[in-house]
């Protein structure tokens, strides 16, 4: 059965089965009841058209990834060597997919900008931003969702590139479980987001 993630301000998408987690972090195999999603605090309104030239459109593409991040659950950083899962939770796709819709979101909700898709250019894609999702976990010492972003902004021919790196830790509020977690990395990608659309607004 379907949730609205809009009513009940979390990211938790859908309930796969009534089950009270066990423990908090764990390398199983078996589905997990929770399925997570991303939810944009800021959205285009509805019904706003906007006109650009080629050249001044803005292609959101989707971040490279470190292996950790290529899997749809969500890593612990336990200590500097190893790495856990959280228990019973994954993201509805590809966590890089997700964050680069609600960039998208972001920027075309906090700018001017016609922000397109990677998928939806027919003939020059304008600026580009692409960019590395370095880290989208769980910092067990600190009990500390982390989102580090570091993006690059080639020009419309791609005769300049301009990086800059975003990263915002946000407090767990309770145990390393689905629905904490989910609740805390939605917040700190949010703020990257903004801090994104700012700077590209700027």
């Amino acid at each position: 059965m379907s949730i609205s993630p809009r009513m009940l301000r979390t990211p938790l998408l859908v309930a796969a089965a009534a089950v009270t987690l066990s423990g908090c972090i764990g390398l199983g195999g078996k589905t997990p009841p929770f399925l997570l999603t991303l939810d944009a605090d800021a959205a285009p309104t509805a019904g706003t058209a906007r006109t650009a030239s080629d050249a001044a459109t803005l292609t959101i593409l989707i971040p490279t990834a470190p292996q950790k991040l290529r899997t749809p659950r969500i890593p612990v950083q336990q200590d500097d060597a190893s790495v856990a899962y959280v228990k019973d939770a994954q993201w509805v796709e590809a966590p890089q997919r997700l964050f680069q819709r609600l960039v998208s979101e972001t920027v075309a909700a906090r700018t001017s900008r016609v922000v397109l898709d990677e998928g939806q250019y027919l003939t020059a894609p304008g600026e580009q931003l692409a960019g590395q999702l370095m880290d989208f976990g769980v910092d067990a010492r600190a009990n500390e969702a982390v989102v580090v972003y570091q993006a690059m902004l080639v020009s419309a021919g791609g005769k300049s590139v301009t990086q800059r790196r975003f990263e915002v830790r946000e407090p767990i509020a309770g145990k390393v479980e689905a629905r904490p977690v989910g609740e805390a990395l939605t917040a700190a990608a949010n703020k990257v987001a903004v801090e994104v659309a700012d700077w590209l607004g700027g």
